[in-house]
């Protein structure tokens, strides 16, 4: 966004007093106008980035699935916290499509200023092993890893299906009639195939339903078009408390707090943890200084009590924040290991 003379002169107005016209006043005009328009600090070097970074423009956030999934109401969520921190809003913009590629392209050729970013997970990398784009996480600049969000296997209520151990048996018994619901070449796909290699069953026994969000896939569980589906809690909290859908295992090491009844997988038998590991991406070349401000005030954010009780009670998402230089180091590793997986399991477009 280009910030023109309009608001360059309200920001003077807004430091002017009565007097108007005295000459100390139109020499602080002048001052405050060139300010306004080339950038000029009004604060220390040291305080600068805190107060005047981001004071001009709001901040588009990317989400590039539909609203109403885990990844929508988590970058939300943050976000209304982190923008108190940087003096200026957060605009969440969802922009779904080809299999969440269509909002990082959007960010990748954004201008390289801090005002655009993404809010993404696995599925930049996933998508590119899968053929679907030809970029992968080092297209973009880290700025810092958020939370990671527990995955739940879940069905709707009254479904022979009761735990996730149950699946393989329903597949033996009813082979090719499993309906899978997936976004193509994203975590849940992911989730499903390395679920399917722990328990033995082939991906030519079931049938995999595509869909261009977690949230129609909550909508077809249920209307009774599916089976089963990979959701979590921001997602699917509040229906796994109504019994309107049923959660059949989380893939956690430990229980979650708000599921304390729920067996994890590894209670049942299979050896999956899996969590969608969420982050803030911004276009190449963004000045350092301003990737350093954003990861300070979602890192702010994300230390505040109420908002830390919130994701892990309400939304099964543990605050793991990782700064931007160890988060670049985390997505070349964890590249790394999704290639490895894919590569074991076929995974492709």
């Amino acid at each position: 966004m280009i910030v023109g003379s309009t608001n360059a002169l309200k920001t003077v107005r807004r430091h002017m007093g009565v007097h108007r016209h005295t000459v100390t006043s139109l020499f602080l005009m002048g001052t405050l106008l060139l300010a306004a328009l080339i950038g000029v600090p009004q604060a220390t070097a040291e305080e600068a980035p805190r107060t005047n970074a981001f004071s001009t423009s709001d901040i588009n956030l990317v989400v590039p699935f539909g609203q109403g999934g885990a990844t929508d109401i988590l970058f939300r969520v943050i976000a209304e916290q982190a923008q108190t921190y940087l003096g200026t809003s957060i605009i969440t913009m969802n922009m779904p499509g080809n299999g969440a590629t269509l909002g990082s392209q959007f960010v990748k050729q954004a201008a390289p200023n801090g005002l655009t970013l993404l809010g993404s997970h696995q599925t930049i990398d996933l998508a590119y092993i899968a053929g679907l784009s030809d970029y992968s996480h080092d297209a973009f600049a880290p700025i810092a890893l958020l939370t990671r969000t527990v995955n739940i296997p879940a069905t709707v209520s009254g479904h022979t299906l009761t735990t996730a151990s149950e699946i393989a048996a329903f597949v033996e018994q009813h082979p090719g009639e499993l309906l899978v619901g997936i976004i193509p070449n994203s975590t849940d796909h992911f989730f499903w195939l390395h679920f399917f290699e722990q328990t033995d069953i082939s991906p030519d026994d079931i049938q995999f339903v595509r869909y261009p969000d977690t949230g129609a896939q909550v909508v077809a569980l249920l209307g009774g078009e599916l089976d089963v589906a990979m959701l979590n809690l921001p997602s699917a909290g509040g229906l796994f408390a109504s019994g309107a859908l049923v959660p059949l295992g989380v893939a956690s090491d430990t229980r979650l707090a708000a599921l304390p009844e729920v067996p994890t997988l590894i209670e049942q038998g299979i050896a999956l943890v899996n969590t969608t590991d969420r982050g803030l991406f911004a276009p190449l070349n963004t000045p350092p200084e301003r990737l350093e401000r954003l990861a300070q005030a979602f890192e702010e954010a994300l230390q505040q009590p109420a908002l830390v009780e919130s994701l892990q009670h309400t939304h099964g998402s543990h605050v793991d924040f990782m700064p931007r230089e160890a988060y670049g180091r985390y997505l070349d590793a964890q590249y790394d290991q999704l290639q490895r997986l894919a590569d074991t399991m076929a995974f492709e477009r």
